[in-house]
């Protein structure tokens, strides 16, 4: 497999299909000053070591984990939560409209068994619980938009960077089940909101790093015309 792929000053794919295993959802770390490292999703769980081998590809060292955002509630997003949590410290943070299946308390809601998974729950330390809210990380300040529609508590996070906006914007794609407590309709409003965001970099879960304003809007919109 391949290592880490850089995708913008201090941003890096470390993890993912191709990067880690098969299972994973896109993984991607950000440095914030000299020490402080935050995750993007934690992929399945069944690559921990590798995600942070390929953390230290990038000349940073996985004990400066500080914080995990979950973007949303499936074992693809969040099954190595629990173990990264218990090697690092790192807080957890999540919307709280997902808390019942990254908590534990809602299996059916995580799609563990698309994967043949029995995840280990994991507590929310930092609850989002508005549409807005902002997280600062030394040099950083990181904004997490609540875009329900794939799941009730989806997110995604942005920041601007040396004149670039980059936008983790995993699952736009779907899927979309009742078990999920996903609607399309909700989707709908919340992919609307990331085109105003007008990002020049968006880092997807499942489907790579789309780079430029127009490919970032263009994948938006074929999804958004699909639906």
């Amino acid at each position: 497999m391949a290592g880490a792929r850089k995708v913008w000053n201090g941003i890096w794919e470390v993890g993912g299909q191709h990067l880690s295993d098969i299972n994973d959802c896109g993984v991607f770390l950000l440095a914030c000053g000299e020490r402080e490292l935050v995750l993007v999703d934690s992929g399945a769980g069944l690559s921990v070591d590798r995600i942070f081998e390929n953390i230290r590809g990038t000349l940073h060292d996985p004990e400066g984990l500080k914080a995990l955002i979950l973007t949303h509630g499936h074992a693809d997003h969040i099954g190595g939560a629990c173990e990264m949590r218990e090697r690092t410290g790192c807080r957890i943070i999540a919307h709280k409209d997902d808390a019942d299946a990254i908590e534990g308390r809602n299996a059916a809601k995580t799609a563990a068994s698309w994967y043949g998974l029995e995840l280990a729950p994991v507590t929310i330390d930092d609850m989002v619980r508005g549409g807005f809210e902002v997280r600062r990380f030394a040099d950083a300040e990181l904004m997490l938009l609540h875009t329900p529609g794939h799941t009730p508590g989806s997110i995604v996070a942005y920041l601007d960077r040396d004149g670039k906006r980059v936008l983790f914007g995993q699952d736009i794609h779907g899927p979309f089940d009742p078990v999920f407590g996903s609607d399309v309709n909700e989707w709908r409003r919340s992919m609307e909101k990331l085109l105003e965001l007008e990002a020049d970099i968006l880092c997807e879960g499942h489907y790579g790093v789309y780079e430029g304003k127009d490919r970032v809007r263009g994948y938006i919109q074929r999804y958004l015309d699909s639906y």
